[in-house]
């Protein structure tokens, strides 16, 4: 296959080379990335500044450094710098999981969503940790699971959220194709702060919640130690109450 590797964290996040090192055994792979931490940008876009892309190497390898964000990356590399078409596009992989309300922040998810806008097969890729020792193992589910997706598709506008559990892959419990949850934190706040020039700022905090017990939902699989695979629709139309709000007879209000 043919494979574009984007994330959120950086042109250098271990993450990302993980995916290069696994996926280049026996794949193209091309890489193009923001040039410094982009995470929960969301799916936003660069309009009113020049979007540039840089040629980095790390490791013997190289990729484009894009001074935007992960949607950037995407656009750039399919419409200007790649000189083939991505059969996949996978986004990670991510410190610290992707799953909630929390994914509508997230960089890594929107890079995939970008993809999966253009009509290309695209996942994104989390572990449940900030502090991760090796990301191999996950890159390793990471290739299997794309040649499943390859060989079978998914619907145009659909992508996979992937979000594993920090542990060895004989460790995990299974693999549950669950729901996205719906809550936030347990509780979000922000600390008043006095910086040295006596002027006050504001520092977002945020409390984990518990988990519960479903496999179904995203974060409780999670918790149980299960690899949570999210099929995500960009389409985010409600259609279930569509009908109800015809009936609002909203057609006599329009004028003022």
């Amino acid at each position: 296959m043919n494979i574009l590797l984007t994330n959120d964290d950086g042109i250098y996040a271990p993450g990302l080379w993980a995916l290069e090192k696994q996926f280049s055994k026996n794949h193209k792979v091309a890489i193009v990335a923001p040039d410094r931490e982009r995470s929960a940008v969301g799916h936003g876009i660069t309009l009113h500044d020049p979007l540039r892309a840089s040629k980095v190497s790390v490791n013997g390898s190289w990729g484009y450094a894009v001074n935007g964000k992960p949607a950037d990356c995407i656009k750039i590399a399919v419409l200007e710098l790649l000189d083939f078409k991505p059969d996949m596009v996978i986004s990670g992989i991510n410190p610290g999981a992707n799953i909630g309300a929390s994914i509508n922040y997230s960089g890594t998810v929107a890079a995939a969503k970008e993809a999966a806008l253009y009509g290309l097969l695209s996942m994104a890729v989390s572990i449940q940790s900030f502090d991760i020792e090796s990301y191999d193992e996950a890159a390793c589910f990471t290739e299997k699971l794309s040649q499943d997706v390859y060989k079978r598709g998914l619907p145009f506008g659909t992508l996979l959220n992937v979000n594993l559990p920090d542990l060895p892959l004989d460790k995990i419990q299974g693999i549950s194709i669950s729901r996205q949850g719906v809550k936030k934190f347990s509780r979000e706040y922000y600390e008043k702060r006095i910086d040295p020039r006596k002027k006050n700022y504001h520092w977002l905090g945020m409390d984990m919640r518990s988990y519960g017990r479903d496999l179904e939902i995203d974060g409780d699989a999670l918790a149980q130690n299960y690899i949570s695979i999210t099929p995500i629709k960009c389409d985010m139309t409600d259609y279930a109450i569509m009908e109800d709000i015809k009936s609002w007879d909203i057609q006599k209000k329009f004028k003022c």
